[in-house]
């Protein structure tokens, strides 16, 4: 099984005139940026939808953070990117906490039943949502919950990259604008992976072989991420609102088909 060789021999002839293990990585990360760069969050669980069949678990979740946090980098350098402040430091401050909670508590748990528990949450709220005309919203403000949504979002990136999906559905719950949500989950998001990634590399997470792909990685995420991004302007709130929603409930099916053959396989 691919998966199973060494990772420089899958960077070697896997095909004849054709590396598919290549092709994988690539075409997880265009399609990943391009999605990141439209709804401003879901680069883990696209890229790991591609990756998960040609790479190591440690090495998958690595590389999403890293493709993540490039196309947020290259948002942030390319598109004029507000900062709600007064929304966005309790997911900040949560955030933080969360993060070393994920890399010191997590790989001491059961990872794949949280992920199947997420995943399950996602897949029942999300399209409820969806087919409801109007669906219910929390107005006032609550920094305790945004602090605690925060808190959960820093725990999932420390799991792969996964920070903006509990905050991006936290801000459909509370009704955020379309430019605050994007604002707000963005922002947080930087933050997150820049830490998570910072984290990896302090605690030897991230190794020598790794680099090799990162150095791929960057150049298949760029464009795509530009393209989004731009796509994003000429979309209304009603179909970012839907957008969001059905990428929450594609994470949650993510996060459902990779944990439960773990989970019944225990």
């Amino acid at each position: 099984m691919v998966r199973n060789l060494p990772l420089p021999a899958r960077l070697t002839a896997i095909m004849p005139g054709m590396n598919s293990f290549l092709v994988v990585v690539v075409l997880g990360a265009v399609v990943a940026g391009f999605v990141q760069g439209l709804s401003g969050f879901a680069f883990g669980m696209v890229a790991m939808s591609f990756w998960v069949w040609v790479l190591d678990p440690h090495i998958a979740a690595a590389m999403a953070v890293f493709g993540a946090l490039t196309g947020q980098v290259m948002a942030a350098v390319t598109v004029r990117r507000n900062v709600e402040f007064p929304l966005l430091w309790p997911f900040i401050l949560g955030g933080l906490v969360g993060i070393p909670l994920g890399v010191v508590v997590l790989p001491n748990i059961d990872a794949d039943v949280f992920k199947l528990g997420l995943g399950i949450l996602l897949l029942l709220w999300c399209p409820a949502m969806l087919l409801t005309k109007a669906p219910p919203t929390f107005k006032p403000a609550n920094k305790l919950a945004d602090g605690l949504v925060g808190l959960l979002g820093g725990t999932l990136s420390a799991l792969g990259g996964f920070a903006g999906v509990i905050p991006t559905l936290w801000c459909t719950v509370r009704g955020f604008p379309r430019h605050s949500q994007r604002a707000v989950v963005q922002n947080f998001n930087l933050t997150m992976l820049s830490v998570t990634m910072i984290s990896y590399l302090f605690t030897g997470m991230i190794t020598r072989e790794m680099w090799p792909m990162f150095a791929i990685v960057v150049p298949a995420v760029l464009i795509p991420s530009v393209v989004g991004t731009r796509l994003y302007r000429s979309i209304s709130d009603t179909a970012f609102r839907r957008l969001v929603l059905g990428l929450l409930t594609c994470s949650g099916l993510g996060m459902l088909a990779f944990s439960l053959p773990k989970v019944l396989g225990n």
